[in-house]
């Protein structure tokens, strides 16, 4: 039997606020154990919560950016659970009214372009953390991460392959680090995922049992735990088993799932509106303002690319993903209009291999957008071939000679010869001493003419401009 994985996601995104969703604790990250809970976050009796005006705002900016409905009211709910490290004994969260409804992303799996539509994307407090691993026999609870705001984003069931699932988890890690609303580091827990399996008879309708894999926090643990849970799936089916609804971990150690709890449904945690917390009124005036202070979004730049700069749409999606890159991208191609293609060509070359190299972000980019800009100048004008360029860039991004281009250029002796008197003496020298390959050439034996430009060039360090001695070459072997 043929089976088809069946695969939705809910993304849990750290809003980037100062402080916490409903108090005014500091959401840094990496305080002492329990230093950043107030009364609030405590749950200590009489305190009321209040809501941070800046998650609501960070919200709506994700709704406008995946094109879905902003609803007001919205309704926070509480949502009823005991664990630990949860000091309410309920989490406030939304339910039937989320501040954000529908919506879409759409990815790109090898080359293939997929629409992924959103259910909805929700306001909510996180829980603490409980610690096992310094304690013996026992487990402290941390309520730092207590209260710190979150928009929980929740898909439809549209994906079918992990690497639909991890395509869609990276846009959206993307997304919310452009529009500013989240940092996306994954070590810290500020980007995670969720990841709900199930499998069915190819060309079936009806959904198959599924499983809730928790706290995926990289892209390739996500791709990993979606592929073993699946396989599982299909073999305790094929075994004529039954799928158990219930939660589930990865282990990453073993590369493989296993069972947290019993998966409950929505109407166990008995949802009601939090008697403490209003409705939520947005205003229309004020989506408006938001709207109008939001960057240009990756897929309106990717669509702009491909049209002012000829650029293909891979080049512009490699280009737009991050903000940062496609910011880098487009100031240095300000100085060089002309050469777009080129400039593409070094920044996802040469600068993201260094980058990558370096585990440096193109924000701490050791050479500014001018800086390469000036070296692309060099080679476009003739100064430099392209292989000497890389000398220069290496040099550049070690600090020498101030990263300035000219200077490099000068110090190296890396300036192209490209006067054609000069290159015509020097193509004259070589063919006397290479009759043979002349006749050859003229014999029809095209390797010929590769070999004499080998010469040319080893005669001249490799500094003659290739386009001249090409054309200066086959002038003189064709009269």
């Amino acid at each position: 039997m043929q089976w088809e994985i069946v695969i939705g996601l809910e993304v849990h995104t750290q809003l980037s606020t100062q402080s916490k969703i409903f108090s005014g604790a500091s959401t840094a990250y990496g305080a002492a154990p329990n230093t950043q809970a107030c009364v609030i976050d405590l749950a200590l009796p009489g305190v009321l919560p209040v809501l941070n005006k800046g998650a609501v705002e960070r919200a709506i900016k994700f709704g406008l950016s995946v094109g879905a409905k902003i609803n007001s009211p919205s309704i926070f709910a509480r949502k009823n659970y005991f664990y630990p490290d949860l000091p309410k004994g309920y989490q406030i969260s939304q339910y039937e009214l989320p501040i954000v409804q529908g919506g879409s992303v759409q990815i790109q799996v090898d080359g293939v372009e997929k629409n992924i539509r959103l259910t909805r994307a929700h306001l909510e407090e996180d829980a603490g953390k409980s610690l096992h691993e310094d304690f013996h026999g026992m487990s402290g609870i941390d309520l730092n991460r207590a209260g710190t705001p979150l928009l929980e984003i929740v898909s439809e069931p549209d994906m079918r392959s992990s690497a639909e699932a991890v395509a869609y988890a990276k846009t959206l890690h993307a997304l919310v680090r452009w529009i500013g609303i989240c940092d996306g580091n994954m070590q810290e827990g500020s980007f995670r995922c969720d990841a709900n399996v199930s499998v069915r008879p190819r060309g079936t309708e009806k959904f198959g049992t599924r499983c809730e894999i928790k706290n995926l926090n990289s892209f390739r643990f996500l791709e990993k735990a979606i592929d073993y849970e699946a396989r599982r799936q299909i073999e305790i089916l094929e075994d004529s088993g039954s799928i158990r609804q219930e939660t589930r971990l990865y282990d990453a150690n073993k590369d493989e799932t296993r069972t947290m709890r019993s998966k409950e449904d929505a109407n166990d945690y008995r949802y009601f509106p939090d008697p403490d917390l209003l409705p939520v009124e947005i205003a229309p005036d004020w989506i408006d303002h938001i709207k109008i202070s939001m960057p240009e979004l990756p897929q309106a730049r990717r669509n702009r690319y491909v049209a002012d700069f000829s650029l293909s749409a891979y080049d512009a999606s490699i280009l737009t993903s991050s903000r940062e890159m496609a910011d880098y991208f487009e100031a240095t191609v300000k100085k060089l209009p002309t050469q777009a293609k080129l400039c593409a060509n070094w920044i996802m070359g040469e600068i993201s291999g260094q980058l990558n190299k370096d585990s440096t972000e193109i924000s701490a980019c050791p050479i500014s957008p001018d800086q390469l800009a000036a070296l692309l100048i060099r080679i476009s004008d003739g100064t430099i071939s392209g292989k000497a360029a890389k000398t220069v860039f290496e040099s550049m991004w070690q600090g020498e000679s101030d990263k300035n281009v000219d200077a490099i250029i000068e110090a190296k002796g890396l300036k192209q010869i490209s006067d054609d008197s000069a290159i015509e003496q020097l193509v004259d020298q070589v063919l006397a001493a290479n009759a043979q390959l002349v006749t050859d050439y003229r014999n029809g034996k095209e390797k010929a003419f590769n070999a004499l430009i080998g010469q040319i060039m080893k005669a001249t360090q490799g500094k003659a401009n290739p386009a001249q001695v090409n054309a200066i070459l086959k002038k003189k072997l064709n009269e």
